[in-house]
C-alpha cells in the first residue's frame, strides 16, 4: 500500500482537483490511501471566522465567503447536481453555524478552534471523493476522526498510537477493497469523540500516522516545490534540490524550522523504515526527494530562515551567577506555556533564549519570573540556521546584518539579527 498526502495548495481550485485526480489515476497499480488538507487558504478563513465570533462581531460575511468558495469549486467540477454532496455541504455548514451560535468563552478558544477549523478538511474530502467517483476512480470516504485517537490537548493533540493503529488497520483494510480510501489530514478525536487537531500544518504528520499504522510501502507528500530544497526559493537564490536525504538530516531541518515537512513526520516513518517522498504536484513525473536511511556525502548547506523572533534575556538581580536552579525554573515556565526555543545561550550572569514572537505568552512568562530575574527582550528579529555550513555561505549570509547572537558547532551555525 502507498499513502499520498495533498496539501491545500494542490486542491485550491477546480483545475487543481483535476490535476490531483490525474496523479491518483496514474498510480492505481496497487492499494492507495489518500489524505487531503483543507482547500487553498480555508484554514486561514476559518481562523478569521472564529476570531470574529470570539470578538462578538458579525461573522455572516466571512461564513458566506467560505461557503461560496467551496460551492464555486463544486460547480466548476460539474458536481452541482449531486444531491448527496449538496446535502453533505449543507449539513456541514449547519453544523458550523450551530457551533458558532453556541460558542461561549468558557469552552476555550482551543476547543472551539478544533471544532470549527477541522471542518475545512471534512468539506474538501467530501467534494474530492465525489469528484473522483465521477471520474470512475472508485473511492470511499473515511472520517479520520473515527480512527485517529488522541488526548484532549486541543490544537496540539498527542496521538494515542496503540488505539489509532488498531482502528486504522481495521477500518482501512475493510474499505481498501472498494478502491482508493480518501481521508483527512490534521484531525482526530479524543476519548469523548470531540474533534482534535494535530497542530498547524499537521497533515504531513497524519500521513505518517496512517503510513506507519498500515506498514505502507512509502508515503508521498505532494507539494508546490520540486522536492526538499536546501533553502526556501521565495527567500534565497540558487537553491539546490536534495535528491536523497537521510532521515536524521531531514528531522533536524524540520526541528530548526524548515517548513516543507511537519516536524513530527519523520520519526514514526524512520522507526518503521518507510521512505518519505516529497514530490511536485506541478511536475509529478519528476523524481523529487526521497528521505530514507542512507548516506549522502557532501550535502549542500541547508539554510533555514524564520522571521518574527524575540530574544529574551534573564539576569539575576543581585548579580550572582546563573546556575542549574535558575535554568530549571525558566524551563518549567517555558514548558507550561508550550513555548519552543529556537536558540539558547548562557553566560555567567544571564540566560538568553530566542523564541517565535508571541506577545501574550511572552508577557505571561515575564510575569511568572519577574520576581526572580531582571528580564529584557528584543523583538522584530530574524534567525537563520545553516546545517553543514561552510565559511563562504556564512560570510555571504552575514553581510550587511546587525547580528544580535551568533553560535556555531561542528555542523550547525545560527545567527539572530535585526530585521
Amino acid at each position: 500500500m502507498k499513502v499520498f498526502k495533498f496539501g491545500g495548495a494542490s486542491v485550491k481550485d477546480a483545475n487543481s482537483v483535476r490535476n490531483m485526480s490525474a496523479i491518483i489515476k496514474a498510480n492505481l497499480n496497487g492499494p492507495l490511501l489518500v489524505l487531503v488538507s483543507a482547500m487553498g487558504k480555508t484554514t486561514n478563513a476559518f481562523e478569521r471566522l472564529l476570531g470574529l465570533t470570539m470578538e462578538e462581531k458579525d461573522h455572516s460575511e466571512a461564513l458566506q465567503e467560505i461557503q461560496d468558495y467551496h460551492l464555486d469549486i463544486v460547480a466548476s467540477l460539474g458536481l452541482g447536481s449531486d444531491s448527496v454532496l449538496e446535502k453533505d455541504i449543507t449539513d456541514i455548514f449547519e453544523q458550523l453555524k450551530n457551533g458558532l451560535s453556541e460558542f461561549s468563552s468558557s469552552m476555550g478558544y482551543d476547543y472551539m478552534y478544533d471544532q470549527t477549523v477541522s471542518l475545512g478538511e471534512v468539506l474538501s474530502t467530501k467534494i474530492i471523493a465525489t469528484f473522483l467517483n465521477s471520474e470512475d476512480i472508485a473511492t470511499s470516504w473515511l472520517d479520520a476522526r473515527k480512527v485517529v485517537k488522541t488526548d484532549s490537548l486541543h490544537r496540539q493533540a498527542q496521538v494515542d498510537w496503540g488505539a489509532s493503529q488498531a482502528m486504522i488497520k481495521s477500518q482501512v483494510n475493510r474499505q481498501i477493497e472498494e478502491g482508493v480510501v480518501l481521508t483527512q489530514g490534521f484531525i482526530g478525536s479524543n476519548s469523548d469523540f470531540k474533534t482534535t487537531t494535530l497542530g498547524r500544518e499537521g497533515s504531513d504528520f497524519s500521513a505518517a500516522i496512517f503510513g506507519t499504522s498500515l506498514g505502507a510501502e512509502s508515503v508521498t507528500i505532494w507539494k508546490d516545490v520540486p522536492g526538499v530544497l536546501n533553502a526556501d526559493p521565495k527567500k534565497f537564490d540558487n537553491t539546490e534540490l536534495y535528491e536523497r536525504l537521510p532521515y536524521k538530516e531531514a528531522a533536524e531541518m524540520t526541528y530548526y524550522g524548515a517548513s516543507v515537512i511537519h516536524p513530527k513526520t519523520i520519526k514514526p516513518l524512520a522507526q518503521k523504515g518507510i521512505p518519505l517522498l516529497v514530490k511536485s504536484f506541478q511536475d509529478p513525473s519528476a523524481r523529487g526527494t526521497v528521505i530514507e536511511e542512507c548516506l549522502v556525502p557532501n550535502l549542500a548547506p541547508a539554510i533555514i530562515h524564520k522571521d518574527k523572533q524575540t530574544v529574551i534575556s534573564f539576569k539575576i538581580s543581585d548579580f550572582s551567577f546563573i546556575n542549574e536552579h535558575h535554568i530549571h525554573l525558566i524551563f518549567e515556565h517555558i514548558k507550561r506555556l508550550n513555548l519552543v526555543i529556537n536558540l539558547m545561550q548562557n553566560s555567567a550572569t544571564s540566560f538568553t533564549i530566542c523564541l517565535d514572537d508571541n506577545p501574550k505568552k511572552r508577557e505571561q512568562l515575564r510575569t511568572a519570573l519577574m520576581e526572580e530575574f531582571l528580564i529584557y527582550y528584543n523583538e522584530g528579529l530574524e534567525i537563520i540556521t545553516v546545517k553543514n555550513y561552510d565559511q563562504e555561505t556564512i560570510t555571504e549570509l552575514m553581510e550587511g546584518k546587525e547580528i544580535i547572537i551568533e553560535q556555531r558547532s561542528r555542523n550547525n551555525f545560527q545567527m539572530v539579527y535585526k530585521s
